[in-house]
């Protein structure tokens, strides 16, 4: 099977990146679950990109978060995309939506795409290769201890009914570092880790389609990830996952 090259992947994605800024379809949207939303944006996204990998490599399946992924056999290669991460900000004009595409081989991401179309911001890895923002190196912050740290959190807007328990864990994060930000754009998020704009993130209820990209890039930067129980965030399934740059996991992790 021939594996597709990150330079083949790049224009793809740059091209589907375009629909977010025309916005066509974004005042259109659904309701998947309670504050769960998919506008046409979102679907126009899925099928240009996938429609484009099928031709090129049909042999890899296809995981996209607009779609039922029962079919998906996770010992085999498969792409992971996120169309729209960020939609409700999409809805709101709020540019902080980014795609999120990432090939999984053997339960690991070996590249990913994170594109920013309103900053022109793509952040790229290779699995051993390091990690880039638009072709330039990118590295972690060195802030030693989250007393010092800025940390993204994850408000799980799709679990309500845990809003006291999340809101108490974003309290005690705030009380024990420099500060907190919520962008509400996991992927974006963890590539700000990546690039030194923030120094940890934690988030309940992410989804494959969430993290892959964006956990490799950090990962290819000198960052961690981890579930809540300290293991490896799964590919296949839902989770929650802490992340840093490295300094100060455990001590996040033990405030959830």
């Amino acid at each position: 099977m021939m594996m597709p090259s990150l330079s083949e992947i790049l224009p793809i994605v740059r091209q589907a990146g375009k629909l977010l800024l025309e916005r066509r379809g974004a005042e259109c949207f659904e309701t998947k679950a309670p504050q769960d939303f998919v506008t046409e944006v979102d679907f126009a996204v899925q099928k240009v990109i996938c429609d484009a990998l099928r031709e090129n490599w049909p042999e890899i399946q296809f995981m996209g978060e607009e779609r039922d992924n029962s079919d998906i056999d996770f010992t085999l290669p498969y792409w992971v995309l996120d169309p729209v991460d960020g939609t409700t900000n999409l809805i709101h004009d709020f540019h902080h939506s980014v795609i999120s595409l990432a090939l999984v081989i053997n339960h690991e991401p070996h590249f990913g795409v994170v594109y920013n179309p309103y900053f022109d911001e793509e952040f790229t890895a290779i699995l051993g290769g390091g990690a880039y923002l638009n072709g330039d190196p990118i590295h972690v912050s060195r802030v030693p201890s989250l007393s010092q740290a800025l940390i993204f959190v994850g408000t799980a807007p799709y679990r309500r009914n845990e809003m006291d328990e999340n809101f108490d864990r974003i309290q005690r994060v705030y009380l024990a570092s420099h500060d907190v930000r919520r962008f509400g754009c996991t992927a974006l998020e963890l590539c700000y880790l990546a690039c030194g704009r923030a120094d940890g993130y934690f988030e309940f209820g992410t989804k494959p389609w969430d993290i892959a990209a964006g956990w490799l890039i950090l990962r290819e930067a000198g960052g961690e990830a981890v579930s809540v129980d300290g293991t490896r965030p799964p590919l296949d399934r839902e989770s929650a996952i802490v992340a840093t740059n490295g300094n100060f996991t455990e001590e996040l992790r033990k405030l959830m």
